[in-house]
């Protein structure tokens, strides 16, 4: 029976009109004379837009995701990546991309669309190689450019800002607006580039405006929800319609908190998890729910692409404030962009697990969770370092936690019966009853 009312969000469609529209557009990018990039999802994809407004982009964290979820699909490019040569602990998302386009074979339709150059950033172990492999696998004439981050990121818990590690980050961007010029044969225009550096900041700092709104309970928002809804964050931050697109969301959830509309009617209990889950089995969420549970988020789906800042002293994150003023000139920008990039709470913990503690701790306290639940997950090597001291930090702090083993892009590697068994013995412990039928 539910204990609050609930209903669909009204601008459900037009989210997944913009993410239909965004993969339509690469792939009809060239018929309207326009170019195509591809990068990972952390690139600063801004930069590349002083190009001008024809440039579309395909991130690849994303596209590996809605791979995973076409399971069938899935198999066949896993498959086609293997026995290609690469190696099945790699990367899920990463293979499942390589095989897309050695099938030669689009999710979205048709073959895959040959793209016009690369651009992307390094931290995770995989990123610069991914591109060089697809790079290598659709031309050896696609050009490659690679932003280093992981010596210019900085923990959000010490307070020093040095200006040389924003610096390192931005002179590699103004260097890349020359490389650019060079392998498109355009000129850059820094107007556009402003434009889209101050879109990327709307976008991601809407977006944690919204996620802190899952503070409220019931919570307006499942988790299941926000993975379709923090995608086109992950898509192309700098895109003016999806940075219009969470303001539009953001006033809706916060009508839905005034109006005390829940995500899941019969919210009895609020867990958070930690990463990406296996994409191609987003019923569990469904069975959670079934218990009367609602998964509020995680540091993944809120820190991914939304701005915070971190108080180690109120153990709290907070939504990392705008800037007063949009970027005047083209360094300007970079250096603004770089700055804001570099307190991404996804980078800091390549450098400790106590600092994703802290903040999954955070998480925890602020937005009332009664567990946590934490995917082993064998497909990211890179959020998913230090995931056992995590687990064990976050149980000395206090937390409910429990651990399930699985694949975010690869369902050969996740055991459905066995992870509901899972759910049901921590839903019990957390105080709730088993779901009739």
């Amino acid at each position: 029976m539910a204990r609050y009312p609930t209903e669909p969000l009204k601008c459900w469609a037009k989210a997944k009109e913009l993410r239909d529209g965004f993969y339509r557009d690469f792939e009809q990018a060239h018929d309207k004379g326009g170019i195509r990039c591809i990068g990972s999802a952390w690139a600063l994809d801004a930069v590349t837009m002083g190009l001008g407004g024809d440039v579309y982009w395909v991130t690849g964290e994303p596209y590996g995701a809605s791979c995973a979820y076409n399971r069938s699909l899935s198999a066949e490019f896993m498959t086609a990546a293997e026995n290609f040569g690469f190696s099945r602990d790699l990367c899920s998302y990463m293979r499942n991309y390589w095989g897309s386009i050695i099938s030669n074979k689009y999710p979205f339709g048709g073959p895959f669309p040959k793209v016009d150059f690369a651009y992307t950033q390094h931290i995770c172990c995989s990123h610069a190689k991914w591109y060089q492999n697809a790079c290598e696998l659709e031309g050896s004439d696609i050009p490659l450019y690679v932003i280093d981050v992981g010596a210019g990121a900085y923990p959000p818990f010490e307070p020093e800002m040095y200006e040389h590690r924003v610096r390192y980050v931005a002179d590699q961007m103004l260097d890349s607006i020359e490389w650019m010029e060079k392998v498109t044969g355009r000129t850059y225009n820094d107007e556009l580039f402003l434009e889209a550096c101050w879109n990327d900041m709307r976008t991601t700092h809407t977006w944690a405006k919204v996620c802190m709104l899952n503070r409220a309970v019931p919570a307006p928002l499942d988790e299941k929800s926000i993975y379709s809804l923090y995608v086109l964050g992950t898509l192309q931050k700098s895109r003016g319609e999806f940075a219009d697109f969470y303001e539009e969301l953001l006033e809706e959830v916060e009508g839905r908190v005034e109006r005390g509309i829940a995500a899941v009617g019969n919210e009895q209990a609020r867990v958070m998890t930690d990463a990406q889950p296996p994409w191609g089995f987003l019923k569990i969420y469904r069975y959670l729910e079934a218990w009367g549970a609602v998964s509020i988020g995680s540091l993944y789906t809120f820190g991914l692409e939304g701005m915070w800042l971190y108080d180690e002293g109120e153990n709290d994150l907070r939504p990392r404030p705008m800037p007063t003023e949009r970027p005047r000139s083209r360094e300007e920008a970079c250096m603004m962009l770089a700055d804001w990039h570099l307190s991404k709470p996804e980078y800091q913990h390549f450098y400790s697990p106590e600092y994703k503690t802290k903040m999954m701790d955070a998480i925890a306290k602020r937005w009332m969770c009664d567990g946590i639940i934490m995917h082993y997950n064998r497909g990211c090597e890179g959020l998913s370092v230090g995931i056992a001291e995590n687990r064990l930090g976050l149980l000395k702090r206090g937390n409910k936690v429990m651990t399930y083993e699985g694949n975010m892009g690869d369902e050969r590697e996740f055991d459905l019966t066995a992870t509901e068994t899972r759910f049901d013995i921590f839903l019990e412990g957390l105080g709730l009853k088993r779901p009739e039928g």
